[in-house]
C-alpha cells in the first residue's frame, strides 16, 4: 500500500476486526475521527433523507421503503471517485428471494447527496480499508440511501430475512431513528451462528460485513406513537471488487 493510503489507528483496527471475524461494529466517534467530521456534518448529511422517493418494487406490496440509488467507481490508492452512468438496480433471485431477478429503477442520487465531503470521505475511507483485507486495486460501490417507514403497520428494513448481497463488503450506517422500537440488526457467520446482534441507534454507527463470508438481517420495526412520523434511515454501502487485483 502506498504512503497515500496509509490508515489510521482507527482505521487499522477495523481491519483487524474483519480479518479476524469478517464483521465489525465501527463507533460514531470513531468514524468521525476517520471522517473528520462533525456532529454539523452529519446534520447536513441527515437531510438528504428527507428527499427519498417510494420503492415501487416491492413484492410483498409495502409502501414503507422509500430510497434512492447510485454508483461510484473508486481507485482506493489516489483516492480517485468516478460516479458511473445511473442504471436499474439488480439482485439475482439466488440472493434476494423477495425482490429479485427484476431491474429496479430507482430515482438517482440527488448532486447535493453524491456531492457532500462526508460522503466522498466515507467512500474512500471504507475502500482503503477493504483494500486492506482484498488486495483490490478498484472498487465498484452502489449506494442506497433508505428510509423504512412505520405507522398503524410495521416497517421491514430487510424483508427478505437473513441474506447476503452478492458483493464483497456490506455496510450499514445509520443516520436516524425517530419514534420506533426494533430494527435489531445480526450478524451470522457461514454455520448460522449468531455473531452479533446490536440496535445502530446513534448517527454515525457503522456495522460492516464480509459479504462473502457472513450474512445479515434487520429486524422490523414499529412506531411507538402510531399517530406521529416514525422510521429509521440507514445508509447501506455495496463493495464489489472489481478485475485487476494485485
Amino acid at each position: 500500500m502506498s504512503s497515500s493510503t496509509v490508515l489510521s489507528v482507527d482505521a487499522r483496527a477495523i481491519v483487524a476486526a474483519l480479518s479476524d471475524t469478517h464483521e465489525c461494529l465501527v463507533s460514531a466517534a470513531d468514524l468521525s475521527r476517520i471522517l473528520d467530521v462533525d456532529a454539523d456534518d452529519w446534520a447536513r448529511f441527515a437531510r438528504n433523507w428527507d428527499d427519498l422517493e417510494q420503492d415501487m418494487f416491492m413484492a410483498d406490496g409495502g409502501t414503507y421503503r422509500h430510497r434512492r440509488y447510485g454508483q461510484f467507481m473508486l481507485d482506493p490508492h489516489s483516492g480517485e471517485l468516478t460516479a458511473l452512468p445511473h442504471e436499474p438496480y439488480r439482485q439475482e433471485l439466488f440472493f434476494n428471494r423477495l425482490n429479485g431477478g427484476v431491474d429496479r429503477i430507482y430515482e438517482p442520487l440527488t448532486e447535493v447527496f453524491a456531492g457532500d465531503r462526508l460522503l466522498r470521505n466515507l467512500l474512500v475511507a471504507l475502500g482503503r480499508i477493504f483494500t486492506a483485507i482484498d488486495d483490490t486495486q478498484r472498487w465498484l460501490i452502489k449506494l442506497h440511501p433508505v428510509r423504512i417507514t412505520a405507522g398503524k403497520e410495521m416497517g421491514k428494513p430487510a424483508p427478505e430475512g437473513r441474506h447476503r448481497d452478492g458483493v464483497t463488503f456490506v455496510g450499514s450506517l445509520i443516520i436516524d431513528r425517530l419514534n420506533i422500537t426494533g430494527g435489531e440488526s445480526s450478524t451470522y457467520n457461514e454455520a448460522g451462528e449468531r455473531l452479533r446482534t446490536v440496535t445502530l441507534a446513534e448517527r454515525g454507527e457503522l456495522l460492516l460485513n464480509d459479504d462473502q463470508r457472513t450474512y445479515h438481517a434487520v429486524t422490523p420495526i414499529e412506531a411507538i406513537d402510531k399517530d406521529q412520523p416514525a422510521h429509521r434511515d440507514v445508509l447501506v454501502l455495496n463493495y464489489s471488487a472489481l478485475p485487476g487485483r494485485l
